[in-house]
């Protein structure tokens, strides 16, 4: 960001904080650490960033603990910001909750320690970045970029400024989920071989819709909601962004951002990934195979593959396990399942994590500590989607090295690794 847009957002900011401080407001008891809710000083103070559909249920899971407090929203949507400062003034009890059109003006504040990030995909990164400039630490939706150097960028400034950082991708703390990474972390599934991961098919479409006329900026601040997207014209069928180039990343991430995660831990390749990754000849991206360095062979698919969404298969020399959303985990042998009780509790023994994603959140912004899906685990299973969707658009297999983070001999799939980022919206 430009320290001109900076000191301009601070400004605003500051002229606001003080029309606020001069108006008379009632401070319910809740908000002074009485009716069994932790003190001010106790509480993890957070803003809200683009909340959504996905990012309500987010919103809800955090309000959930008595020291998290939500006071303020920023949205370039008036309606997103009215309903969700609705949501939070109802929750506490009090009509104080801040509603920003700017989310730089929110992360101007110094009394908030930490964001929720739920926007659509294109701002993941750069509002991160963002954020943790401000000295914010962040749970952020998933993915966690739409490119590879977006990603890598996202992750170097989660270190270099010691930021706490959580990617929306919670079934690494469901205990179905923990149950079957366990089994094969610890080798209770042998050497294992195959990893099966649950895909939504098919790629974002280019499409250009026409112009039609703009909002009012109070009700739409249309340069702010496209953001660091390619600027298009005003239509208002992008407000659904899925599935659109440059909004979205289509079917691989949509759900390999939980899967292909999952892979990767499931094979202790959180901060690695696959080193070969092979065209399907097909443009649904079924079968689509990757290859980590340790010979274990990753395999996309889609469809009925699994009962529930966002499934993944572990297939070893001794045995398999597999899981997807609304079913609990199968196993083979079935005597596995005697183990559960007891490899659950040793992984939350060994680690210290609560089988609560949020609560590991907030927990860690207490601690320091990395979270279960920390910034530069979060960018390297993210990679690993961007990687099969280049080999998609390219029509070609594709080599890897994790270490410098570029493509083997190919020059057109590593001009890939970035994409376009519109001005002022870049660092």
């Amino acid at each position: 960001m430009k320290k001109k847009g900076m000191e301009m957002s601070r400004r605003t900011f500051l002229k606001g904080a003080a029309a606020l401080a001069a108006a008379p407001y009632i401070i319910p008891a809740t908000a002074l650490g009485r009716e069994g809710r932790a003190s001010p000083s106790e509480r993890v103070i957070m803003g809200g960033l683009g909340i959504g559909g996905r990012g309500s249920f987010d919103l809800r899971r955090l309000m959930r603990f008595d020291d998290v407090q939500f006071v303020a929203v920023a949205d370039p949507r008036q309606d997103n910001r009215e309903r969700v400062k609705g949501v939070i003034d109802k929750a506490y009890g009090f009509n104080n909750t801040a509603a920003y059109v700017d989310f730089r003006e929110m992360l101007a504040r110094t009394d908030i320690d930490a964001v929720l990030i739920a926007t659509s995909d294109r701002w993941h990164s750069q509002a991160t970045m963002w954020a943790m400039k401000s000295g914010k630490d962040v749970y952020c939706e998933k993915p966690c970029s739409t490119s590879i150097t977006q990603g890598r960028a996202m992750a170097d400034t989660a270190r270099r400024y010691g930021r706490i950082y959580q990617a929306g991708t919670q079934r690494r703390s469901e205990e179905a989920f923990v149950f079957i990474l366990q089994l094969a972390r610890t080798g209770m599934l042998g050497k294992i071989h195959t990893i099966t991961a649950h895909i939504m098919q098919n790629l974002s479409k280019h499409e250009w819709l026409p112009e039609e006329p703009l909002p009012p900026r109070e009700v739409l601040d249309w340069d702010l909601y496209l953001g660091p997207a390619p600027y298009r014209p005003y239509n208002k069928a992008y407000m659904n962004w899925h599935w659109r180039v440059d909004l979205h990343g289509g079917g691989i991430p949509e759900w390999g951002s939980h899967t292909i995660d999952m892979s990767q831990m499931a094979n202790d390749s959180d901060n690695a990934g696959p080193v070969e990754y092979e065209y399907p000849n097909n443009d649904t991206c079924e079968n689509f195979t990757a290859r980590y360095a340790n010979g274990v062979k990753l395999v996309l698919k889609s469809g009925r593959e699994f009962p529930g969404s966002c499934g993944i298969r572990i297939e070893g020399s001794e045995g398999k396990a597999e899981c997807s959303d609304g079913f609990d985990a199968q196993v083979e042998p079935l005597s596995l399942l005697g183990e559960r009780k007891r490899i659950v509790a040793e992984y939350q023994e060994q680690t210290g994590r609560a089988l609560d994603h949020w609560r590991n959140f907030v927990d860690c912004v207490r601690s320091r500590q990395l979270t279960v899906a920390p910034a530069e685990t979060a960018h390297r299973s993210t990679s690993a989607s961007h990687i099969a969707n280049i080999s998609m658009e390219l029509q070609r297999n594709l080599k890897w090295d994790p270490a410098t983070e570029a493509f083997v001999g190919d020059e057109e799939a590593n001009r890939l690794r970035s994409g376009p980022t519109r001005a002022p919206w870049r660092f």
